[in-house]
Parts: C-alpha cells; structure tokens; sequence
C-alpha cells in the first residue's frame, strides 16, 4: 500500500519532533522548561469561559458554514476600529487560523504554483502549500540583517510564471520582525504590480512593543482584491483551544470559491464561536496589560542571550518569538543533548532548532525561543541555555573557551 508524494514532501513539525526526548527526559526526573511552543500561559479573558458556563441551548446545532453571524460581526468590528472596511460577506470562520490558511491554499494553487515567503517561516506553511500541491519559494534572510527581507530587489528577482502569492506573517513568527508602513507598501506594490495575492498572516497583530500602531495589509486600498487575511483568537486572547480562526478577503471570487470548501467541512464549533465573540469585548486595558508582560519578557530572552559569547540575535519588535544563532554545530543535536546527556540540579531546557523553519538545510546553529512562561521560570530556562551551551561546545564540540 501507498503514501501520497505529497505527504512525504513534509516534515515532522520541528517544535513537537522531540517529544519522544522530552518524555524521557521526564522519566529521568528531570524538569523541562519548554520554550519551544508558542503556547501562552496567559490567562484566557473570563469572558470565554462564562459564555459556555451560561450556554442553554436545548439542542447543540451546526453552526453556519460561513459562521455564526455575530461571530463574524464582532471580527468585522474590530476591523473597522483599526481602519479597514470589512464586511460581513468578506469573512469565513474558520477552526482555527490553521484551517484557513489550508482552505486558502486549496483555493489559490494549482499543481507547481509557488508562494514566496521570507525565511525562516512557520514550518507548518511548508506543510500546508505542499498537500495543496504548491511549494514555498523562500525570500533569503539572515540574522545578520534582523531578518528583514521587505526589499524589492530581493523580492522581484523570485517572481516567474508559477507565482501565485506573497505571505507574510506580520508580526514574525519566527523571528519577531515587524514591517513598517513602507515595508508593507513595498510588498502591496509589487503584489499590485504583478497581480499576487498578498497573504497577511496577522495573528500576532496585538503584540507590537515600540508603540506602533496596529497594523494590516488589508489596510492598503488599492490593492483589497489582492489582500487575504488569516486571522485567530488563538494568540490574542491566549485561546489556543478555541480552534476559532478567520479567512478575510474582499475578493469576492476567491470567498465564493472558499466557502465551497467551508461547506465541505460543515462548520466550525458553535459553543466555541460564541464564546470566542465574547472574547472581543475586551477592552484595551487587556491588551496593554499582556503586551507588558510579554515585553518584559522579551527584554529577559534577550539581555541573557547577549550575555553569551558568540550569539548573533537581533531584538524582535513583535509576537513572542525570537530567533538566535548559537555558537554551536547542530541546534538538532545541540537540542536533543540537553533533554537526554545534560542536567544543573535536575532540570534542562528545550526549544525549536532553527533548521525546520528553513528550505534546504539553512538554519543548522539557529533556534526558535518562544517566551511564554513566566518571569521566573523564563530566567531559568536562559541560564539553563547559557550553560548547556558552554557544557556542549567543551564536551560535543571539543572547544575550549
């Protein structure tokens, strides 16, 4: 029996692969601090758990494929308070921003149709464009440049006949990186020009920290047939369970042809679209609160990894991410050695080897931290890489600093 081709062509994600090391790192006893997930130990807003707590519904209904109507009336709410005139046509709900990214793709790529994306990228977008028959073609950044890669004699270069689609994720994941308004402008004018899709993968939008103001591609009117925006509760409201998720586009050809797929799978969740639109009526007190906290963070993440020799690391500007080059060989092995070989006072550390967020073989000494655990516990997790790297390069490596 067979596997499709497409299916081979990916790969295990690269922040859940060493699940198996973490397990056994557990049995040895040892305690593990995760920064290889983006899952936030933010509090959900009460708002969502008192929604199901109060659902009375006698029967459990399907939902509307395209969604429930004050689901989506609350996401095109809040886009008209950040400047885009959405409306409720233009908005499909979907399980989470994963499905609408994968609907989308369906709808756009044909067999060899390629998206340009600048890497290191979400690894799950390979992924995605691959069973939908595409590939990625990536936009070359390095840490050396902060991972900037909004340039147009960068971008251009890549365009050819198979081109369907420009995709950033804005704020980064990986790498925290956070167009400007003219980086955003030179990526809607080469879309304009060579008539692309713009794909804003906009989940992190809330999490700016140098007092921008929020920000989309969909705020470009000139080009609104151009724009898709995937969009989430999952990280805004630290709702990851919710698996509650938005496609958003004007183009009115495209969402005619999505919300077949829509149909296809029924609908989304109704008890946790109801509870998700709850979410929206937090107020700005919210976000600020969190955005503190994940800039005091991300000031932790930072000052510690500066405070070791030979990393190379820009400061993010957004998400909760950010990637680092190390001065070691192998971030895969480097990772796998800190569950199983290394120990201080029974505890190690984990993270995401930068190699999966890239296209061929780039990324070998990069990592992927994501700071979402506590103060505490964050400071730890640094201190446990700073000596798990000087333990390393000296026992694996053969170096003596």
């Amino acid at each position: 029996m067979k596997v499709s081709k497409k299916i081979k062509e990916c790969s295990l994600s690269p922040m859940r692969k060493f699940y198996p090391s973490f397990l056994k790192a557990e049995k040895m006893g040892k305690k593990v601090y995760c920064l290889n997930i983006g899952q936030p130990d933010i509090k959900t807003p009460v708002e969502f758990h008192k929604t199901i707590k109060n659902f009375e519904n006698p029967v459990l209904e399907y939902a509307p494929s395209p969604g429930i109507p004050g689901t989506i009336d609350v996401i095109v709410d809040y886009y008209n308070k950040i400047g885009v005139d959405f409306k409720r046509e233009d908005v499909i709900i979907t399980t989470g921003g994963s499905e609408a990214l994968n609907i989308l793709f369906t709808c756009i790529l044909d067999e060899g149709s390629e998206v340009l994306i600048p890497e290191p990228f979400y690894p799950n977008y390979n992924t995605m464009i691959r069973v939908a028959g595409g590939m990625i073609t990536p936009i070359p950044t390095s840490p050396h440049e902060g991972y900037r890669y909004a340039v147009k004699e960068k971008i251009e270069p890549l365009i050819n006949e198979n081109t369907r689609a420009i995709m950033v994720t804005n704020p980064g994941n990986p790498t925290g990186v956070v167009l400007t308004q003219d980086e955003m402008r030179v990526i809607a004018d080469i879309a304009k020009e060579h008539d692309l899709y713009v794909i804003g993968d906009e989940v992190y939008r809330e999490f700016v920290y140098g007092g921008e103001p929020l920000a989309s591609m969909a705020q470009f009117k000139d080009i609104e047939q151009n724009v898709v925006v995937i969009d989430s509760v999952s990280k805004r409201f630290s709702a990851c369970g919710a698996r509650v998720g938005a496609l958003i586009s004007k183009n009115k050809e495209l969402m005619g042809e999505a919300i077949k797929l829509a149909q296809c799978r029924l609908s989304v969740a109704t008890v946790d679209q109801m509870a998700a639109a709850a979410l929206y009526s937090c107020d700005e007190g919210y976000f600020k609160e969190v955005r503190d906290e994940y800039r005091a963070r991300r000031d932790t993440c930072y000052d510690a990894l500066m405070e070791i020799p030979g990393v190379v690391c820009e400061k993010p500007k957004g998400a909760f991410y950010m990637m680092a080059a190390l001065p070691i060989d192998d971030a895969d092995v480097f990772n796998k050695w800190l569950l199983e070989e290394f120990e201080d006072n029974h505890e190690t550390v984990v993270f995401a080897p930068g190699s999966g967020f890239y296209t061929g073989g780039k990324g070998k000494n990069e990592v992927r931290i994501a700071y979402v655990l506590k103060q505490d516990d964050l400071k730890r997790a640094m201190e446990l890489l700073k000596l798990g790297i000087a333990k390393y390069r000296k026992e694996v490596m053969g170096l003596n600093d």
